[in-house]
């Protein structure tokens, strides 16, 4: 269900864009942790997928138009989960770190903590 949220918000997002700009844009990747879901969306003979509503199916369209690539990225190393999930104070560093929008240096950081 939130890969295709995230779909339908990539989706949107293209056709901003494509507005904006007039260009063709390539495929959008998302990651996701689920291989499940990556599966389900790959194949088109799943048939086991009955109990899942059509409107989930719309992922798996947009795979195979090309317009978005689900790829797999283990959960320890989803750098959204510090935005949703409380994380231990090693997990907090490492992605807020790996992320760097910004970094205070340490006289400043110094000068603002007193």
């Amino acid at each position: 269900m939130v890969a295709n949220l995230a779909a339908c918000k990539a989706i949107w997002m293209r056709k901003l864009l494509v507005g904006l700009f007039r260009q063709r844009m390539e495929t959008t990747m998302i990651h996701c942790d689920n291989q499940n879901c990556i599966k389900l969306s790959e194949n088109s003979v799943f048939h086991k997928s009955k109990h899942i509503k059509i409107r989930y199916h719309h992922l798996k369209d947009c795979v195979q138009k090309g317009i978005v690539k689900l790829l797999y990225i283990p959960t320890k190393e989803q750098t959204a989960d510090i935005l949703t999930k409380a994380l231990a104070r090693s997990s907090f560093v490492h992605f807020r770190d790996s992320w760097e929008l910004y970094r205070i240096p340490s006289s400043v950081r110094g000068s603002v903590e007193k």
